[in-house]
């Protein structure tokens, strides 16, 4: 294979790939005009043996020169990675020696067809894809495909021709990149023997439009990707642009359009890629002039917005500000803005609530941009230096210089756990949980480990006050300045009532069709809480007791949202309140930055028969439920979850007898305790542990395992971090669960013993007979019951309600239920026997407590 290696890539090899698509170069003298426009759709990949070449895009693989594979070892391969490419791409026994050390998603093996029986499920595992070379144009790759399911597939078809688009096309349906040579390629027209670099690329992107153009959003590279605007492009304009670097696009009315030939405002295209369904493309681009839009504006949605509108905000008065004001004197003067970022660096450390955080993080980076500009460093040469670090497989310790370290002291200490005796001391990438032993443990090391974190909730009241007590006396004037000033959203009128507007409610058919069924089984559910009948009790002969459920007549629902969708949260509070009959729902959620709501929860809303929506999130909205406004209902009860400036304005208002106002439950950080014994699959259990520890740095995660073997124990903790990398919120679920536990016990009475002391919110039960263990559990906010019941499916469809109880409540308090939305009255009807019997009792009762009153009562009756 080596030798057949030497035939196809020699020492100056060099290819791009772009999404179905490589280009390989064959020969010594590659056309540099034909590399950078094959760069602008594709990273490059160089031969090890020529990383000092230029080469004209920063996105680069390395392929093991086969002249010298015999001298390659993994530090080879780490050096070219950490060095700045993305992936190596590697023959067999390269491969062997850097899985399980190299991260999978970097390795790509080289392989000839012939020998693909050869491969073991280890080397299947520990790579993203493979290279295949053959000579066959009509090569079957159906049991290759198969065989390698789910890993990438490039293939390079050796021929004295290029492929034909038809034959690119096909491939790429399958997901297989062709690899062609650059010798095939060219910049001119495609002829027999050369395919234009535009040709292949647009061969697998087709129009779904009339007039065959295509979808083409322009972004601005230099401007973290914001969108400058929409435009059409032609098989002709994208030849053109890739040749020539420069926005070539096409005008429906005017034919080609060579962007600022007329206006001046050019630009220099950095990459053009296609969309997932191959039928709209993005062009990459820097923007040169006045703006890309013909009004002279930045984009034709408006101005930039976050960084980049810092950055320009930032450029422009470096240029224009005067001598003396504070932002030359930021420029002018280096130790007043060193100064100034040491201190918004402490002051961000010491902000506590997630609202603090924000405002303190913006004002550092403010600084920090300053600074950068100040030495004329941008944005996009940060975003550049952030990638190139990201391209790297080995990562520093994380260690700090000690005058930084003994500067900060921690308020809560750390549990100080042992290490788990299976686990490896090499990798400090790894991300594992904490590892304790239950047997032997004193009583006081148990104890800390059922702790939580505090929650300052004095602090957080006084916080939250002012905010509480302005809504309350200013109403909706104060209740939209609130709404603009922590919502940012523009606002004349925070209330939506029904008929709810279609437009604000349409949804894709998938989407409305899940939150159906999942709407039918919580109803189902909590229709089954409903008391049939009235309860009835004769105590005493002609003394009948009843008691019978009325539904709480107003209600505010609290949906966390803003930049997330919660529809799920909508759900679980909406239904039981349409169940119970509750005559008033008021739904409070914040908007998002235009002002609207997302369209999943607005037909959440129209589904349980919502009264009012409520545009405003925080504490001052469920100041404005539960006092009310001119315009927002007065509540009787507020539910639902929320953060802490949320949790700690409902403990306020429920203590304030001018609200009278009810709440659900106090609410902590989101957690989950799972209970595993030999029968629990490793990649279930590290899967439900990661989905908690994925809502927030702070939720709480626990594993006790039931006299598990050192050799189990590594199998989850192997998974936990295999699973919790492929994570979009990996950074999150780091640091959560390095703060997280694995408890391990020598018994299943252990295990549930601590379990029911813990009182988590959500107990998942991968055990033996687990239905049976169910009678055991004393204290838990919602129990999961056997391998194929994921946490995940109560959160959203199953019927159960997911507003439970955390931080240890679970002692106290149920989940939310159909009860959470009803009151209980109780009456009684006594004839003139029964008081002749009971009578009696009540007033030598009565006379025995000195209430003379009560006895009288009764005894004019006896009397009568």
């Amino acid at each position: 294979m080596i030798d057949a290696a030497s035939r196809v890539f020699n020492s100056r090899s060099i290819y791009c790939r772009v999404s179905m698509l490589s280009f390989l170069s064959l020969n010594d003298n590659v056309d540099e005009d034909l590399l950078i426009a094959a760069g602008r759709v594709a990273p490059v990949v160089v031969l090890s043996s020529n990383l000092s070449i230029d080469l004209p895009t920063s996105k680069y693989f390395v392929l093991a020169d086969s002249n010298d594979l015999g001298s390659f070892t993994v530090d080879d391969v780490t050096s070219w990675l950490n060095d700045g490419a993305e992936k190596a791409i590697l023959p067999l026994a390269l491969v062997k020696l850097c899985i399980n050390i190299l991260p999978k998603e970097k390795l790509l093996l080289y392989l000839d067809p012939m020998t693909t029986s050869t491969i073991t499920d280890t080397i299947r595992s520990g790579i993203s894809g493979l290279l295949l070379r053959t000579a066959q144009s009509e090569f079957d790759l159906s049991a290759i495909k198969r065989f390698f399911s789910g890993l990438d597939l490039y293939v390079y078809l050796e021929s004295d021709s290029p492929p034909l688009p038809s034959t690119i096309r096909e491939l790429s349906k399958q997901s297989i990149t062709i690899v062609i040579p650059t010798s095939q390629l060219t910049l001119s027209q495609t002829t027999q023997t050369h395919i234009n670099v535009g040709d292949a690329f647009l061969a697998p992107v087709s129009s779904d439009r009339p007039d065959g153009l295509f979808p083409t959003v322009v972004s601005a590279y230099d401007r973290s990707g914001t969108s400058l605007g929409l435009v059409y492009s032609s098989a002709e304009s994208v030849r053109e642009s890739i040749i020539t670097g420069k926005g070539v696009y096409q005008s429906r009315k005017h034919g080609l359009w060579r962007k600022g030939d007329t206006s001046g405002a050019t630009q220099d295209v950095i990459s053009i890629r296609a969309d997932c369904d191959h039928d709209s493309l993005e062009f990459s681009v820097i923007q040169h002039g006045s703006g890309f839009c013909h009004t002279g504006s930045a984009s034709c949605f408006g101005e930039f917005r976050g960084f980049s509108a810092l950055q320009s905000t930032i450029h422009s008065r470096r240029a224009t500000a005067v001598p003396g004001s504070y932002t030359r004197r930021l420029f002018d003067d280096s130790v007043l803005l060193a100064a100034k970022i040491r201190e918004e660096a402490d002051e961000l450390i010491a902000a506590k609530s997630q609202q603090d955080v924000a405002f303190e993080a913006a004002d550092l980076l403010y600084f920090v941009l300053t600074y950068c500009i100040s030495k004329n460093v941008n944005l996009v040469d940060i975003e550049e230096a952030l990638d190139r670090k990201a391209r790297k497989v080995t990562r520093r310790p994380g260690n700090v210089k000690p005058q930084y370290l003994n500067a900060i002291s921690r308020e809560i200490p750390a549990l100080e756990v042992s290490s788990a005796p299976s686990r490896s001391t090499t990798g400090s990438d790894l991300i594992r949980m904490k590892f304790a032993n239950l047997d032997g443990l004193d009583k006081d090391s148990r104890l800390q480990l059922l702790k939580r974190p505090v929650l300052k909730s004095d602090e957080m009241i006084e916080k939250v006050k002012p905010i509480v007590s302005e809504v309350r006396n200013r109403g909706d004037a104060a209740l939209l300045e609130f709404t603009t000033k922590f919502d940012k959203a523009e606002l004349t009128s925070t209330v939506i009532k029904p008929p709810f507007p279609q437009e604000s409610i349409i949804l894709p058919h998938d989407v409305k069709n899940a939150i159906d069924i999942a709407y039918q089984n919580i109803l189902t559910f909590h229709q089954a809480q409903q008391e049939k009948a009235t309860l009835t009790v004769e105590t005493t002969p002609g003394v009948v007791c009843s008691r019978f459920a009325r539904p709480i007549a107003r209600v505010g629902l609290y949906v966390p949202g803003g930049t997330a969708i919660l529809p799920s949260t909508a759900l679980m509070l909406g239904v039981p309140a349409q169940v119970a009959g509750c005559r008033e729902i008021v739904i409070a959620t914040p908007p998002r930055p235009d002002g609207s709501i997302a369209p999943e929860v607005m037909y959440v809303a129209q589904l349980v028969g919502s009264s009012t929506i409520l545009k405003a999130g925080g504490a001052q909205a469920v100041s404005a439920m539960a006092y009310g406004t001119k315009t927002v209902p007065k509540v009787d009860k507020i539910l639902g979850p929320g953060n802490q400036w949320v949790t700690a304005a409902k403990m306020l208002v429920q203590n304030d007898t001018d609200a009278l106002v009810s709440i659900d439950m106090p609410a902590g950080p989101s957690e989950v305790l799972v209970i595993s014994d030999w029968t629990g699959n490793p990649a279930y259990v590290a899967a439900d542990l990661l989905s908690q520890a994925e809502h927030g740095v702070d939720s709480q995660v626990v594993l006790v395992a039931v006299n598990l073997t050192p050799s189990r124990l590594a199998e989850i903790e192997a998974e936990v971090d295999k699973q919790a990398k492929a994570l979009p919120r990996v950074d999150i679920v780091r640091e959560s669960i390095a703060k997280s536990v694995i408890v391990s016990t020598s018994s299943l009475e252990q295990a549930i013993g601590f379990s029911n002391d813990y009182a988590p919110e959500h107990l998942i039960l991968h055990l033996e007979n687990a239905r049976d263990v169910l009678k055991k559990v004393e204290n838990a906010g919602s129990v999961f019951v056997g391998p194929f019941t994921p946490e995940s499916c109560g959160d959203y469809a199953s019927g159960t309600n997911h507003t439970l109880p955390t931080n240890g409540y679970a002692r106290q308090f149920s989940g939310v239920n159909l009860q959470s939305f009803q009151k209980h009255i109780t009456s009684q009807e006594i004839t003139q026997e029964g008081l002749q019997k009971l009578g009696p009792v009540v007033v030598t009762l009565a006379e025995c407590e000195g209430l003379s009153a009560h006895a009288n009562a009764v005894r004019v009756r006896l009397q009568g």
